[in-house]
């Protein structure tokens, strides 16, 4: 029985079988403040096929999809794409209750899936570009190994020329609609580029060798089936060719300015900052992080040119949340920025110097030396700030063209 959820057709052989997750806000550190999908789907040809499975919690909802098209719950083989836990963690249990003759997983998978389970999921390896007849249907597999992670493949279902891309093209998005076509586009482009730049950006070389060769293996797409968000079936290509421009991470005019205040001093330098930058025509967006999170910086830093980091000195050190949101950033590894520090101190001062030296290690180019103010900025020391915003916003008129 069904109960009160249902599968959804995605094509002719493909249905949805998922489960919306509307209360997550947190995916490694990762703001998702629209929820998520953990979206997993069937093929119902001559053998009933379910390609990965969903979070644990989310089972039973998982089941009820599937009997909603399948009543007696048998398939005949299960494909784990991914082994992350919000898609395998509840691939033992429903194993035992779909009786899967096969499991099937890159040799990764497989190897992770041991990790994970210690025996209680058996599952055999396909290799790179091996097809399987589903009955009447033929999947080829597409490994993407460190996108994002060792085990990952994608399946091909080439009688409904249906993509399904694991963790690829996808964005955490709880919705009532499956489709993207019947959701806000602004929507859809905001969570796309935050799920890049927060899972994807530090991997984006191999992305731009993944896209070159799909592009080579010339398979006709008119769906694509991620693994959370929703499915794309109309203006398909619109994700592939965002995640080129995404992961050419080409530099923009605009700037992101992060920091942190104790008395309000960093703040005022940060603020005269993007009042020079915006006197020289770099859009700033200033991400203050008492009231922004380091994933959505990370957002911001996707689209911009140049990174300005301010921070006061406390205890020697780098303030807690600009260290914060600088590890999480540094692990994300953007190209091509350029990069500034600055900031207030008491007696010691060490904090833009700390900062100058992570962003050498995160290779991003030193526009000038750190801007250090004894306690509160002046007139003459906001003014210096006003004067590092447009040094930047001409550096990166320089590099963009005007």
């Amino acid at each position: 029985m069904s109960g009160g959820f249902s599968a959804v057709r995605v094509s002719e052989r493909v249905w949805w079988v998922g489960a919306v997750d509307w209360s997550t806000r947190d995916f490694h550190g990762y703001l998702t403040s629209r929820g998520t999908t953990y979206n997993a789907y069937l093929i119902k040809a001559g053998k009933v096929t379910l390609v990965d499975t969903v979070k644990p919690p989310f089972l039973g909802e998982m089941m009820a999809r599937i009997s909603s098209v399948i009543p007696d719950g048998k398939v005949d083989c299960i494909i784990s794409n991914h082994s992350e836990m919000d898609h395998s963690g509840s691939l033992a249990e429903a194993a035992k209750l779909l009786h899967p003759a096969k499991i099937l997983a890159s040799a990764n998978g497989v190897k992770a899936l041991q990790s994970h389970f210690h025996g209680a999921v058996e599952a055999a390896a396909v290799a790179d570009g091996e097809s399987l007849d589903l009955g009447g249907a033929r999947a080829t597999f597409i490994e993407t190994k460190m996108i994002h992670w060792p085990d990952s493949m994608m399946t091909y279902l080439h009688d409904d020329r249906l993509l399904f891309s694991q963790d690829g093209f996808g964005m955490h998005l709880a919705s009532g609609e499956r489709f993207a076509d019947e959701l806000p586009g602004d929507v859809l482009l905001y969570e796309g580029a935050k799920y890049f730049a927060n899972i994807l950006m530090p991997l984006s070389p191999l992305i731009e060798k993944l896209l070159e060769r799909v592009r080579k293996l010339n398979l006709p797409i008119e769906v694509i089936a991620p693994d959370h968000g929703p499915v794309w079936r109309r203006d398909v290509m619109r994700m592939p060719e965002l995640y080129a421009a995404w992961a050419a991470q080409r530099p923009t005019r605009s700037a992101v300015v992060v920091f942190d205040t104790m008395w309000g001093s960093t703040d005022l330098m940060a603020r005269a900052v993007a009042e020079g930058l915006a006197a020289g025509g770099s859009p700033a967006r200033v991400c203050p992080l008492r009231a922004s999170h380091r994933s959505d910086v990370a957002t911001e830093l996707l689209g911009a040119g140049a990174l300005l980091v301010g921070s006061p000195t406390m205890n020697n050190q780098v303030f807690p949340t600009v260290a914060d949101a600088m590890c999480y950033l540094e692990g994300l590894r953007p190209r091509n920025r350029l990069c500034a520090a600055f900031g207030s101190y008491g007696w010691s001062g060490e904090a833009t110097k700390l900062l100058a030296a992570q962003l050498e290690r995160m290779k991003m180019e030193k526009v000038c030396e750190p801007l250090r103010v004894n306690y509160v900025p002046d007139g003459s020391a906001l003014a210096e700030c006003r004067k590092l915003g447009e040094t930047v916003a001409a550096k990166l008129r320089e590099r963009c063209g005007a």
